[in-house]
């Protein structure tokens, strides 16, 4: 069973292939980290993260058709369903944590 302590980075790198669908591959990705959650990432950093993802059984992978113009085929990403059991079970750890915070996030209560 994977692990459902996904960091941070595991996390919004999931999240992106979800949003991507079949278009998820390297820089697909790393233009929806950076459009959507802000994060500036070399491509290194995220397939480091995506291989580490694959070795813990959270996605797959697999090549997509060549380009149209030649080239290398795409390496494509999708979550596993253990994959998703683990961003549920961090999402809701999350929430768990979030909850009755409201009233200590404002600046009034800030020191």
């Amino acid at each position: 069973m994977p692990p459902t302590n996904l960091g941070d980075l595991q996390q919004l790198t999931m999240l992106a292939l979800l949003r991507l669908g079949e278009d998820a591959y390297g820089s697909r990705i790393r233009e929806e980290l950076r459009g959507v959650a802000g994060r500036n990432l070399s491509i290194s950093a995220i397939y480091v993260t995506l291989v580490r993802l694959e070795e813990q059984g959270m996605v797959t992978s697999h090549y997509g058709d060549a380009p149209a113009r030649g080239g290398r085929s795409r390496r494509c990403f999708g979550v596993t369903p253990p994959g998703l059991d683990a961003l549920q079970a961090s999402r809701e750890a999350a929430n768990r944590m979030w909850s009755g915070l409201d009233a200590h996030l404002t600046k009034e209560s800030a020191p």
